[in-house]
């Protein structure tokens, strides 16, 4: 009974060691296994289809430009002097690249852009999983660990610049919708940028000097305004018109003369009216002009647009002798324009006949009509 019991517990001594040396090597060959596909990777060599890849590798995530509905109306490419502003990345031995069968992208350094870190990513013979296979392709990918939450969205405008050296210029290629990157999302980009067979064709200017080329990205941050206006045109006034009597028109002396202040449209308003002529209407013509009142107060930088009917009644019944108006009065940040008319508004011949019923009685007639006045409102007030 006692010879049982020791071989039984010797059994299990055993088992207990086989499984022990089990586990410690299977740790050792998975160990080995990730440090030779490393090892592999960063001198450019192909992978070993024998040995097989265990720990799981963080990656940009592989997102398809065909889920950010990018179409050929919103897609925008041409020739630029400036080069990219966020990210330049020059290359030497480019067909290398190109005819190896294991570099499939090539992956820049980090670079930060508006508080986030991105890179630039190279396909030297197309992204395959995004209908890339032949062209050129570019991506951006944005290291998501500097997502500030994990369900932050970060929209990003992208522009990306290929060099060409037969021109001096830069090809560049953006999309006119902004790309929304996040932890689901994080790599962005054309898939078909150049053609392989157009960008290898020294002719071209792209590959120069050999094989050396130049790739670029500009990342663009944009912000929700946070400052705004708002410009409105106001056009129904309850009372649109003003007319200012003047008496005894011949024995006016002085060069200028204005009406009462009247109030349109929320500004306080003047006509003015200089009866022996202004300026090149002197001795010739009456001058007549719509004078914004002195003390309306402007916001920095407003200013207000006025349409307007400036005349001179006829009293016989005839018609009337009008001129419009169509002008922007600013305030003193613009230089503080208050004043709109004519220096030759009606010539003195018209007015002195009496036949044509202008002044009647010594007595002259003026009248404002205003149509259009604009506002503006300014967020934050």
């Amino acid at each position: 009974m006692m010879s049982h019991y020791k071989n039984t517990i010797s059994l299990i001594y055993i088992l207990f060691c086989v499984f022990i040396t089990s586990s410690s090597a299977s740790s050792i060959i998975r160990q080995f296994t990730d440090d030779f596909n490393t090892n592999l990777q960063q001198n450019g060599a192909g992978p070993n289809p024998n040995v097989r890849e265990v720990h799981h590798v963080h990656q940009p995530q592989e997102i398809s430009s065909r889920d950010h509905e990018v179409s050929v109306s919103s897609t925008v490419s041409g020739l630029r002097d400036r080069p990219p502003s966020s990210y330049s990345l020059k290359m030497e031995s480019f067909n290398k690249l190109l005819n190896s069968p294991y570099t499939e992208r090539y992956q820049s350094r980090p670079f930060t852009v508006g508080g986030y870190n991105w890179t630039l990513m190279v396909y030297p013979n197309g992204n395959k999983k995004d209908s890339g296979s032949g062209y050129i392709s570019l991506y951006v990918a944005i290291d998501n660990s500097t997502l500030v939450a994990g369900h932050q969205d970060v929209y990003a405008d992208l522009r990306f610049y290929v060099f060409n050296n037969n021109e001096r210029k830069y090809f560049t290629i953006q999309d006119t919708n902004v790309w929304r990157f996040n932890v689901f999302k994080t790599m962005w980009g054309f898939s078909q940028v150049l053609p392989v067979a157009t960008f290898k064709d020294p002719r071209n200017g792209y590959l120069y000097d050999g094989d050396h080329c130049q790739f670029g990205v500009d990342v663009t941050i944009p912000t929700t305004y946070q400052i705004s206006e708002l410009f409105s045109i106001a056009d129904n006034f309850y009372n649109p018109k003003f007319t200012w009597t003047i008496r005894g028109f011949s024995t006016l002396l002085k060069d200028t003369y204005y009406s009462d202040t009247f109030s349109i449209g929320g500004r306080n308003w003047k006509i003015q009216v200089d009866p022996n002529g202004r300026a090149t209407a002197q001795g010739k013509a009456l001058s007549m002009y719509l004078n914004l009142d002195v003390n309306e107060k402007f916001r920095p930088y407003e200013k207000i647009y006025v349409r307007a009917k400036l005349r001179v009644l006829n009293q016989r019944g005839l018609n009337n002798f009008e001129k419009q108006l169509d002008n922007w009065y600013q305030g003193p940040a613009y230089g503080g324009q208050y004043s709109w008319g004519y220096h030759e508004f009606i010539s003195f011949s018209d007015l002195r006949d009496s036949a044509k019923g202008f002044v009647v009685n010594d007595v002259l007639m003026v009248q404002a009509e205003l149509e259009d006045i604009s506002s503006t409102k300014y967020l934050p007030n």
